[in-house]
């Protein structure tokens, strides 16, 4: 039974591709707290959408783990994912505690999303130093999922010594965040995700999937799905559509990861702060228009070689009826 759930879990990007349309494509949940994001998660699932997703500060900076052990008990079928947690205020013992609750309440709905986070972000706010965070990421997995699928871990490294056991296992799938392309590499050989936020779509085909898949192949597993979170609005106004996301993107090219990424991705010229190549990027970025424009969209980006979508709503005029066009969207797939 145990190697038929680990299966289960560990789907490699083919298999993900079988699946029916709506399957594949989640939501970003942003809320103002717990409470709200609950409710938004109850909405997602009466729409009929298949997976919710949050990150770090989505609900009014509650811990999202916690928030969503909570919408386990009022939800019943809706997938549940994490982009991300921060590694390092926690140690992977500790998360697997926390993913053991969860898993136990609610099997094969939750997807752990672990990221070594952003650095000043962690130094600011917890004082932790970052240093090799590909590597320290890499260990953080070995340790978690030694603990989680095996129910034991014997691990001296550099980062972590560990030996521990568990009476039981949970085979929650381990999923990581990649830009560059070294952590897309990572992801191929670790993971059972990578989760690719705000990334250009020629980028991920091009260069981000064979890296992924070089990683896998060196390691002599499936190539794991990637899970591509992209900007959505349901607006016809472009102008309103791009100074939004414009706004947005310049934010995380504020970032040393992000501005390698759009480099990488041919866009240095928006990362120096040309603004028609900003203007460029966000409309490269963001899936927008009618309700029509934007399901033909999603399909096609679904049909190009991505595995799965996450959608990130922009709001442009009405956030709570646009909200409902999303759901609406994502449950008719």
């Amino acid at each position: 039974m145990q190697q038929k759930d680990e299966l289960s879990q560990r789907l490699p990007s083919s298999a993900v591709r079988e699946r029916p349309l709506r399957e594949r494509v989640g939501v970003y949940i942003q809320a103002r707290d717990t409470v709200d994001a609950i409710t938004r998660i109850r909405e997602a699932e009466r729409a009929g959408v298949q997976q919710a997703w949050m990150a770090m500060g989505g609900a009014g900076f509650a811990d999202i783990l916690t928030v969503l052990a909570i919408a386990t008990t009022q939800t019943e079928r809706i997938k549940l994912g994490t982009a991300i947690v921060p590694a390092s205020p926690r140690h992977p013992l500790v998360m697997a505690q926390q993913a053991l609750a969860v898993h136990d309440f609610a099997p094969e709905r939750l997807r752990l999303g672990i990221g070594s986070g952003n650095r000043a972000f962690l130094e600011g706010r917890y004082g932790l130093s970052q240093t090799a965070p590909l590597r320290y990421l890499k260990e953080y997995v070995e340790v978690l999922r030694g603990v989680l699928w095996q129910g034991r871990i014997d691990h001296q490294g550099e980062f972590f010594q560990v030996v521990d056991t568990l009476p039981r296992t949970a085979q929650v799938p381990l999923l990581i965040p990649a830009l560059g392309l070294k952590a897309f590499r990572l992801a191929g050989e670790i993971a059972d995700g990578a989760l690719a936020s705000l990334c250009p779509v020629p980028y991920l085909l091009d260069q981000a999937l064979p890296a992924l898949r070089a990683g896998a192949e060196e390691k002599s597993r499936p190539a794991p799905p990637v899970v591509a979170c992209l900007p959505i609005a349901f607006s016809t106004n472009e102008v309103a559509v791009l100074v939004a996301v414009r706004q947005f993107v310049q934010q995380l090219i504020q970032t040393s990861t992000y501005a390698h990424m759009f480099s990488l991705a041919g866009w240095a010229a928006a990362v120096d702060g040309d603004e028609t190549a900003l203007h460029a990027l966000a409309r490269t970025l963001v899936i927008s228009g009618d309700e029509t424009t934007v399901r033909d969209r999603v399909q096609e980006l679904l049909a190009s070689g991505l595995d799965e979508l996450l959608l990130l709503a922009i709001p442009i005029v009405d956030e709570a009826m646009e909200r409902k066009q999303l759901l609406h969207l994502i449950g008719s797939l």
